[in-house]
C-alpha cells in the first residue's frame, strides 16, 4: 500500500473575504543575521527547513525564503519565485510550508496579492532544491486563464504527497457571476451552488488531478477528475 501524507493548503485569501484594508500586509523587521523559520518549516528529517529573511524597514527589501541546514541553521540557497518582487507579506508566519515525508518534496503557499495565493511545488536532492512547474488546473478544464471578469472569491488547494514521483493536486475555487454560463464551462467540474440575493449566482469549481513528476523540473498531468465541494470543508481537520 502506497503510503500517503496529506497537506492542506490552508491558505486561501481573496479580497471579498478579508476584513484587512486594501493593502494590509504581515510584515517583520528582520534583524542582521535573522532567518526565521517560517510555518511548518522544519523538515521531517529534522536537517532542513526554510526561511524567511527580508532588508529595512518593513522586511521587504532582498526578501527571500532560503533553504537551511539544520541544526546549524546555516543558509544553503534561496528558494526560486519567491522574493520582493512577487509577495505582499514579509512575516515569517505568512508562509506556509508542507513537507513530504522523506523530506523530499515540499510545497508553500504565500500571498502574492491581496486577492492571490501563490502555491509553489519543489523537489530537493543533495541539499539543492528546484522548483517544479506545471499545468493550471483551472485551465485543464475550460483551456483559458482566470480573469477579472470571472469574479473569483475563494481559492481553496491541497497536495497529497505519494511515494515516488506521484502526488495529487486538489482545488476549490469559487465565483460569483450574473449567469450559469461559468457553470455550464465548468461542466462536471462545477456547478452553481446557489442563487444570492441580488440575483447573481454563487459557482463552485472542484478538481483533483493526479500528477507526476518528471525530468526538466516539471510535473504532468495524468488525470484528472471531478472533487467532491464538500471535501474543502474537511481539508482544515486533516
Amino acid at each position: 500500500m502506497r503510503m500517503q501524507i496529506r497537506f492542506l493548503i490552508w491558505l486561501a485569501v481573496l479580497a471579498c473575504l478579508m476584513a484587512a484594508p486594501a493593502g494590509a500586509t504581515s510584515n517583520h523587521q528582520y534583524a542582521k543575521g535573522e532567518y526565521a523559520i517560517i510555518r511548518h518549516g522544519l523538515a521531517p528529517n529534522k536537517q532542513l527547513s526554510l526561511a524567511s529573511h527580508g532588508e529595512g524597514e518593513y522586511g521587504d527589501d532582498n526578501f527571500h525564503v532560503w533553504l537551511m541546514a539544520e541544526p546549524a541553521h546555516r543558509r544553503i540557497m534561496a528558494l526560486d519565485n519567491i522574493s520582493s518582487d512577487n509577495n505582499l507579506d514579509t512575516d515569517a508566519d505568512a508562509y506556509h510550508a508542507f513537507w513530504s515525508k522523506d523530506s523530499n518534496r515540499v510545497a508553500v503557499a504565500f500571498r502574492r496579492d491581496r486577492h492571490e495565493v501563490q502555491f509553489n511545488l519543489y523537489r530537493l536532492e543533495n541539499r539543492r532544491i528546484h522548483r517544479l512547474s506545471g499545468p493550471d488546473l483551472f485551465k485543464e478544464v475550460t483551456h483559458r486563464d482566470v480573469t477579472d471578469e470571472d469574479d473569483m472569491r475563494q481559492l481553496l488547494a491541497m497536495v497529497e504527497w505519494h511515494e515516488g514521483n506521484r502526488f495529487t493536486l486538489r482545488e476549490f475555487r469559487s465565483f460569483v457571476a450574473a449567469d450559469d454560463s461559468l457553470a455550464k464551462l465548468f461542466g462536471a467540474y462545477g456547478q452553481v451552488a446557489e442563487k444570492l440575493p441580488d440575483g447573481k449566482l454563487f459557482i463552485q469549481f472542484y478538481i483533483d488531478a493526479e500528477c507526476e513528476i518528471v525530468p526538466g523540473d516539471s510535473y504532468r498531468v495524468i488525470g484528472i477528475v471531478p472533487g467532491n465541494p464538500g471535501d474543502s470543508e474537511t481539508w482544515w481537520e486533516q
